[in-house]
Parts: C-alpha cells; sequence; structure tokens
C-alpha cells in the first residue's frame, strides 16, 4: 500500500446521501463543507464522486458548477454514509503482476454494527474496482477500515488495539493473525500499536485522529495540554509508545506535536474534532478546522510538513457533527508507475 503522500491519480468521495445517518437535521449545512473539499481537491487532481443515480448527479453537478470540468468524474455506486476511507477499496501497488494497481475489499460492518443499513457501503469497493477494470481481492469478510491503518510505504503501518482489537471487529483473530492478515493484504511486515483513541469517536479508535506518518520516519501526533480533558491520558500513552517504537532497521520515529483542537460538544455529544484527520492530496493538503485559536497552530505544523504543498484549512464544525472530516471522507487511488518508488 502507497503512502497517502505518493503521486495520486485520483481522490474517491461518496457524496452524502439525503436522510442518512451520519448528519441528522443538519444535511444542508453541511453541503457547503463537501463543495468546499471537492473543489480544493480539483485544484490538485482528478476526483472521483458515488452518487446514487443521475437526478443527484446533476445536483452535485450544479453546487461544483466552477470546478475544472476535466477534474470530476461520477460514478454511480450507491452508498449508505458519506465515509469513503472506510467503506472504499484500499488500492495496492503489485510489484510483478499487471495491472500494476489492485482493489482490496475488505469486509465491512458499520464500525463494529453501530448503523444500519450499510450493505451498499460494504458493496462499494468491488463495484469501483469494476468501474476502473482493476483485479479486486476479496478479503473473505476480514473487517478493516482505511481509517484504522496508516502507512509509510515503506513497509511500516500504524494502527491501535482499541479498534483492531475490539471484538466487534474480527472477534475470532488474536493479535498476531490480524497482524499476519496486514502484511499479506498492505504489504507491510512491521506493525506499531498504539492505545486508546480520542473522546467521542465512535470508530473505536481510528489512527486517523490521533497520529499520522508524513513521511517514512516522520509522525504527526495528537497533544492534549489541558489534564482534565479526558483525552490527555491516551493521548499521553499514546505519544509515549511513539518515541519508543522503531522502524525494521531500527530508527526511531521522529515525532511532531500537533495540537487539539478545544472540546467541542453538540447536543450533550463530545465530537471528535481532530487536526489529524487532515488529507494529503497531490498539491495540497485539506485541513478541518473549527474556528478557534489553535487553527492557526495547527496549520503552521502542516505547512512545516508539507512545504511543497499548500494547506487549505476548512472550517469543520458542522462536518464533525457526523464524527468525522477530510481523511475519513477520502480514499485516495494512486497512480499506476512502472517502477517501483525508491
Amino acid at each position: 500500500m502507497p503512502a497517502e503522500w505518493e503521486p495520486h491519480e485520483a481522490t474517491w468521495i461518496s457524496w452524502p446521501q439525503p436522510g442518512c445517518n451520519s448528519f441528522p437535521g443538519s444535511q444542508d449545512r453541511v453541503v457547503p463543507t463537501f463543495v468546499a473539499m471537492a473543489r480544493a481537491l480539483a485544484e490538485s487532481e482528478i476526483v472521483r464522486i458515488n452518487v446514487r443515480d443521475g437526478e443527484q448527479e446533476k445536483s452535485v453537478r450544479n453546487l461544483l458548477a466552477g470546478a475544472p470540468p476535466d477534474r470530476v468524474e461520477y460514478f454511480h455506486i450507491p452508498t449508505n454514509e458519506p465515509w469513503c476511507r472506510d467503506h472504499g477499496p484500499i488500492f495496492v501497488r503489485r510489484k510483478h503482476h499487471a495491472p500494476r494497481l489492485a482493489a482490496l475489499d475488505f469486509g465491512f460492518n458499520a464500525w463494529g454494527w453501530k448503523l444500519s443499513p450499510f450493505e451498499d457501503d460494504d458493496d462499494v469497493p468491488a463495484l469501483v474496482a469494476a468501474r476502473l477494470g482493476l483485479p479486486v481481492f476479496d478479503q473473505g469478510g476480514f473487517v478493516l477500515e482505511g481509517g484504522s491503518v496508516d502507512v509509510n510505504g515503506a513497509g511500516t503501518v500504524l494502527t491501535t488495539e482499541s479498534c483492531l482489537l475490539n471484538p466487534n471487529r474480527n472477534p475470532k483473530l488474536n493479535r498476531s493473525q490480524i497482524e499476519k492478515k496486514l502484511h499479506d493484504t498492505l504489504g507491510v511486515g512491521h506493525v506499531l500499536w498504539l492505545g486508546d483513541g480520542i473522546e467521542g469517536d465512535d470508530t473505536d479508535g481510528h489512527v486517523d485522529d490521533i497520529a499520522r506518518f508524513v513521511s517514512r520516519s516522520v509522525v504527526l501526533a495528537a497533544t492534549e495540554d489541558d489534564e482534565n480533558d479526558p483525552n490527555f491520558e491516551p493521548l499521553r500513552a499514546n505519544l509515549a509508545r511513539l518515541h519508543e517504537m522503531r522502524l525494521p532497521d531500527g530508527e526511531p520515529l521522529h515525532v511532531l506535536p500537533l495540537p487539539m483542537p478545544a472540546r467541542i460538544v453538540r447536543e450533550g455529544i463530545r465530537l471528535p474534532a481532530s487536526y489529524a484527520n487532515f488529507y494529503i492530496a497531490n498539491e495540497v493538503v485539506l485541513l478541518p478546522v473549527f474556528g478557534e485559536s489553535n487553527d492557526a497552530w495547527a496549520k503552521s505544523v502542516l505547512r512545516e510538513a508539507f512545504p511543497s504543498r499548500r494547506v487549505v484549512p476548512i472550517d469543520c464544525r458542522e462536518l464533525i457533527w457526523g464524527l468525522g472530516a477530510f481523511h475519513c471522507l477520502t480514499q485516495q487511488q494512486p497512480a499506476v508507475q512502472t517502477h517501483d518508488p525508491a
């Protein structure tokens, strides 16, 4: 599995469906964030959008009027919820086979049976692969969401015990069996385990809210300074683990702190707002921001990590009501290469 910062052919997103579970009572308020995201991505690369049918395609085309028409493509692939990172295919490069790109079809059970229906979401990887004419490898029901893993493109993956070892995903598999599955599917030989995720994250602790590779050996890690915040201890513990971790060649991880936004509560629910849920496109990095002072700090960290890309902050105060942000909404399709990256 290539690293996210490696060249993309396209970014996939799934447009939210009316009446979906993710945005109760706020569908109209969240659409402008999707529009801003799609337009920013279209400045960088092709955007491939899953829509339910021709009627929804027409509606989204009108919303995205002004975006480069050659950079936006529509696919009539129905979805239940818009979180393409988790229900979309994970693309991998193959070293010795043609075509060089393939899609992995993992099982999807709506984050441990938390939402229903989810059957359309579970069908997405095979349908995307068919539209692209790519081979698809069915993983026999092994449940894995894209937001639960983060790779450095050089054989190492970051993940969390709270998600991958949760019995609501793959209850018959132990840690070593799950590690072997990651090795066999993602092409990784080294699994780095963090502990718990952040408060309000209904995915049971996806890694893309807490720690992200930004190069082979550099990780941005979310940190919380308020000792009274429930996120303080789990993020402190994860940071300690990261400082002890080593790559296969013995090199330590270079860990850069990324602040957490202030606590956001809506209708009595703590929302999982995190700057770590950024998305790396070819020319831009989409940064979720929340209208507060730490937004500027997070932007400066991302600009230092990605000096050749433009960091695009987009207000996510409505989007986060769906319990996710830009990384959760996107899935990269790597560019096809004729040789393996160095």
